[in-house]
């Protein structure tokens, strides 16, 4: 599958933004990137797998909480330098923060204002794996 397309690693040195939605609602989860190997990761398993540019690594969502991704579709831009992704978001969450998508927070006249309900406790899910 890799050969149909060959995404430009190049313009954001060896990286591709990548959205993630939830594939029966639309409702967008997250937006992360993705270097060679976390695309072919991604391709070859049918799992999202990120590349960490706090942790300098590559990361299958879901490794620590068990909040997994199964890729549904993967969308290519036309300039093939960013992707989408169609997922099936197991355990309910994407966030690490414990909310079911990342964008949980909305811009109001006074401020930010939470949006939606915890699904579960990051301190219980990433304190416990140290």
């Amino acid at each position: 599958m890799s050969n149909v397309v060959s995404l430009d690693f190049e313009k954001l040195d060896g990286l591709v933004p990548v959205v993630t939605v939830d594939h029966e609602s639309g409702e967008c989860l997250m937006q992360a990137f993705m270097n060679r190997q976390a695309w072919e990761l991604t391709l070859s398993k049918r799992y999202a797998h990120y590349y960490s540019r706090t942790h300098h690594r590559i990361w299958k969502k879901g490794e620590s909480s068990g909040h997994v991704q199964r890729v549904v579709e993967i969308w290519v831009d036309c300039d093939e330098d960013a992707v989408l992704l169609r997922v099936e978001q197991k355990g309910g969450a994407a966030c690490h923060t414990g909310y079911r998508s990342c964008f949980h927070r909305i811009l109001t006249d006074d401020g930010l204002e939470i949006r939606g309900e915890r699904v579960f406790d990051p301190k219980e899910v990433y304190d416990s794996q140290e």
